[in-house]
């Protein structure tokens, strides 16, 4: 685990940990909640403010299989 990525799960509108901070603030601490392994994605993950995770992900993602064929239609899909 030790050379694992870290995926570091926090708000889209702000690099902190805060949704009410926007943008790209200096000089801020981001705190970290929760950390733990997923190993099958092969990654860390940090969870910080009030982010919450989606059950995990297979290693190979479904939308890998889907196409469009010669013809226009869209295969692969469930």
């Amino acid at each position: 685990m030790a050379r694992l990525p870290v995926c570091i799960s926090k708000t889209q509108l702000s690099l902190t940990d805060d949704a009410k901070i926007v943008g790209a603030p200096i000089d801020f601490k981001i705190r970290i909640r929760e950390v733990y392994p997923s190993n099958g994605a092969g990654f860390i993950v940090a969870l910080s403010g009030e982010i919450i995770s989606m059950p995990g992900l297979p290693e190979r993602p479904n939308t890998w299989n889907i196409d469009i064929d010669k013809k226009g239609k869209i295969i692969g899909l469930f």
